[in-house]
């Protein structure tokens, strides 16, 4: 009798158990608690990529970036970080991915004549309220992965700058506002036990600002100061012309048949992304294509030569994507 009871006994506690067990399986896995530090993430293609798509279009009203005002009592650090146009890694289901467009981010603090101790909840409650009040989706919320973040480390050239998130040791929450025109805005933030971090994003396209500089300008400036610079397009990371920088070698070359007494250095510079070895193997490549693109014109190489300078002596701040395409430039000077 005594064993038959033990048994039933046992029995009926695993019963109790599956039951348990069935019940949280059915609880809701996209709600995550502030502080939460497990990675979760919504919504998916179904292929476990991101799909924007899958997010309810807001059409509520933001306004201009920021978007948001600071909670009471907080204010930013230092000046908040503003770019008309950049770019910035976003944890899309675990996976870091680049994201273009105009950007503001910050670090967060207490404000000088707020008497009370930082709070963490209260910093993350307060956005992630006013976030999903219009709209705005958490897509992302725990820890990053080490190899996830070594994978970028060569393309992230703001990590530590103002308004950095510390990935590598705290969990992020990132949300995205889909907007009708495409125009979607991402945010991500993090905090630890005296400050926080946020970073907006609104995706906008790159509008060039850059023009050729037509022979009659090249003249001018060589005359001038007996330089001309000229921002010519090349495939990405080759020496290999595109179309556009095509013509600017065609304007080059007009230069050059009416003045049959000028000769050129063709000086080619690159930004900062990549190793210093490769920037100037591919700045001196790229000086060269240019020099074999006039020459096929009947212009006597002689009066010509090819050297490249890598990303030294930019004449624009590298820390943006302006500057960046600023400093991807063919310098001609008179010899």
């Amino acid at each position: 009798m005594k064993k038959t009871l033990i048994i039933s006994s046992i029995g009926a506690l695993l019963v109790a158990c599956n039951k348990k067990a069935e019940q949280k399986t059915d609880a809701p896995k996209d709600t995550v608690t502030i502080g939460n530090t497990a990675a979760t993430e919504k919504p998916s293609d179904g292929t476990g990529n991101f799909d924007i798509n899958s997010v309810p279009v807001s059409t509520a009203e933001v306004g201009e970036l920021p978007f948001f005002s600071f909670p009471k009592g907080l204010n930013f650090q230092n000046k908040p970080v503003q770019r008309s146009y950049d770019m910035l890694f976003f944890p899309l289901k675990g996976v870091m991915t680049p994201i273009e467009g105009k950007v503001w981010k910050t670090y967060v603090v207490n404000e000088k004549s707020n008497k009370e101790e930082w709070s963490l909840p209260y910093f993350l409650k307060s956005y992630d309220d006013a976030i999903t009040k219009v709209g705005g989706v958490k897509i992302f919320d725990g820890k990053v992965s080490q190899q996830e973040l070594d994978r970028i480390k060569e393309e992230a050239r703001y990590f530590g700058e103002e308004g950095s998130i510390d990935y590598w040791n705290e969990p992020v929450k990132v949300y995205v506002i889909r907007r009708q025109n495409g125009d979607d805005i991402y945010i991500q933030l993090y905090g630890n036990t005296a400050t926080g971090a946020i970073q907006i994003l609104q995706k906008a396209p790159f509008e060039q600002t850059i023009s050729i500089l037509k022979s009659d300008e090249i003249k001018k400036a060589l005359d001038a100061t007996g330089k001309a610079i000229l921002h010519i397009n090349f495939d990405t990371d080759k020496a290999s012309l595109k179309s556009d920088g095509k013509i600017a070698v065609d304007e080059i070359t007009k230069v050059l048949k009416n003045d049959n007494n000028l000769k050129l250095a063709i000086n080619g510079y690159t930004d900062n992304s990549g190793n210093d070895a490769h920037n100037l193997q591919l700045s001196k490549d790229r000086a060269t294509a240019v020099l074999n693109a006039i020459t096929t014109s009947g212009i006597d190489k002689a009066r010509l030569s090819a050297e490249g300078f890598g990303s030294k002596t930019p004449i624009a701040d590298n820390s943006s994507e302006e500057g960046k395409a600023q400093n991807r430039r063919v310098e001609l000077v008179k010899k």
